[in-house]
């Protein structure tokens, strides 16, 4: 919930940029894409190990057998209060990039995910109490805020041009971190080694990711937290519209990133050595296609992307519940990994949305040239950290989900029914408010502010 001030900082000298003008091509050509890349990649791997801590809880269950005492349903529960947790802070990280600048707040932000991993380091054993768990589970959930703050920090480094690359790049490899925790899981499990093992491979990473930020991210003097702009955003509908659009998407990707596993486990009876061997598959690809979301995006339309990629994931889905009934592990596994893949492509394409959205609204409005730009990059900056929270919270309504269906009925079957019926109603908000052409689209000239930003909108 940012915007570039206007007004002069005063010099603050170390790694604060006092001119940043990314709009201007003599100026990305001549230093502005290099410092933008530089931040970029530090970024992504600060927000990759901040996912990797978030989903941990994931992996932790697998390694939670009888002797801890826990059912099914209770570690449903404990992987949903991550999400919760992770979805929550997202709005103050929004914030804090703002208030601390992009470089320092990742320091501060990696440097906090040592809390719950050296925590869950402490309690990890047979005999630890159920709330106990759910305490360093929640803890867990900072590491969900590092991506709020690093997509509003990205936002100022980059011009619209680039956005939908650089904001599918940045979390796309954020999003690389939910696999490659699993997979670091699959292969202390195999190695028969205990879950302290693999909290012990992280701690010293998450230094290295905070000394990393230190010495080579930079901070953007100009970019200030723009209260006039999260209220505008707050009050604005598509702010609400694309948080809903983002649960289907973004929402799916972390509910399901967290319960791929446990499912296999409680529906299909597999070992957590089996269970391992499969669930990084879906979150990899998943992350991977992200930054095609947001090229497609770039070069058809964030729109449309978007609205075919829900046909895609309720056809999924459809064929997951299918195999859900007739206990065909296979299909079961391969659609629900098609599902994964989906996920993650409209993550790309409904976040390039926002930017193109505000930026349909300033035309709406009769702005042009930069007039238009700075709108655009304020109520998308003030709109993101708003989405990117509600959006994570589908996560939590996934696994509650699936922590009800199997209290219910024993199985997901009806968990993925309420899925199906979801994405459907996403299918039909995407055509109704962003595709659908009114009939005054004939007279142009005649047409109101609301119908000239629909038409506008058809094209983000």
């Amino acid at each position: 919930m940012t915007a570039p001030s206007t007004a002069p900082a005063p010099s603050r000298g170390g790694r604060w940029i006092e001119d940043w003008d990314p709009e201007n091509e003599a100026f990305w050509q001549e230093k502005g894409e290099k410092v933008a890349r530089r931040n970029l990649f530090f970024s992504v791997l600060s927000e990759h190990i901040g996912f990797s801590i978030w989903t941990l809880w994931s992996v932790m269950v697998l390694f939670m057998g009888p002797e801890y005492g826990l059912t099914p349903a209770d570690k449903f529960f404990i992987v949903s209060m991550a999400t919760l947790v992770g979805a929550v802070v997202r709005v103050p990280y929004t914030f804090a990039v703002a208030r601390f600048g992009g470089r320092n707040w990742t320091i501060i932000a990696a440097s906090l995910l040592l809390v719950p991993t050296i925590a869950a380091f402490v309690v990890m054993k047979p005999g630890t109490s159920f709330n106990t768990f759910l305490v360093c589970a929640m803890l867990a959930g900072v590491g969900g805020g590092n991506f709020a703050s690093s997509m509003t920090n990205i936002n100022s480094f980059f011009p619209l041009r680039k956005k939908g690359w650089a904001l599918g790049l940045n979390a796309g490899g954020g999003n690389i971190g939910v696999p490659v925790v699993q997979l670091v899981g699959l292969a202390v499990i195999g190695a028969a080694g205990g879950p302290r093992v693999l909290l012990g491979i992280y701690i010293p990473l998450i230094v290295i990711a905070a000394v990393l930020g230190a010495l080579y991210m930079d901070n953007i003097s100009s970019v200030k937290n723009d209260t006039g702009a999260a209220k505008e955003a707050v009050k604005d509908a598509h702010t609400w519209i694309m948080s809903f659009l983002y649960i289907g998407t973004f929402g799916s990707f972390i509910g399901y990133s967290f319960a791929f596993g446990l499912v296999l486990q409680t529906q299909f009876g597999r070992t957590p050595l089996q269970s391992a061997y499969v669930t990084f598959i879906g979150p990899l690809l998943g992350s991977l296609i992200r930054p095609v979301g947001g090229w497609l995006a770039d070069r058809f339309g964030g729109a449309k992307i978007t609205l075919w990629n829900f046909v895609g994931m309720a056809a999924a889905t459809g064929v997951i519940v299918i195999a859900s009934m007739q206990k065909s592990l296979p299909l079961f596994t391969t659609a629900f990994i098609v599902l994964f893949v989906l996920t993650g492509l409209g993550n790309g394409s409904t976040y390039k949305m926002i930017p193109g959205i505000f930026q349909a609204k300033a035309v709406a409005k009769g702005l042009t040239g930069e007039e238009a730009a700075a709108y655009g990059r304020r109520l998308s900056g003030a709109s993101m950290g708003l989405i990117g929270a509600v959006g994570a919270l589908g996560g939590l309504g996934i696994n509650l989900a699936f922590r009800q269906s199997f209290l219910s009925v024993g199985s997901g079957t009806g968990a993925f029914v309420s899925f199906l019926a979801f994405y459907a109603a996403c299918f039909v908000v995407t055509w109704a408010v962003y595709l659908r052409r009114p009939a005054t689209a004939e007279a142009p000239a005649t047409a109101t502010t609301e119908t000239k930003a629909q038409l506008s909108y058809a094209e983000v």
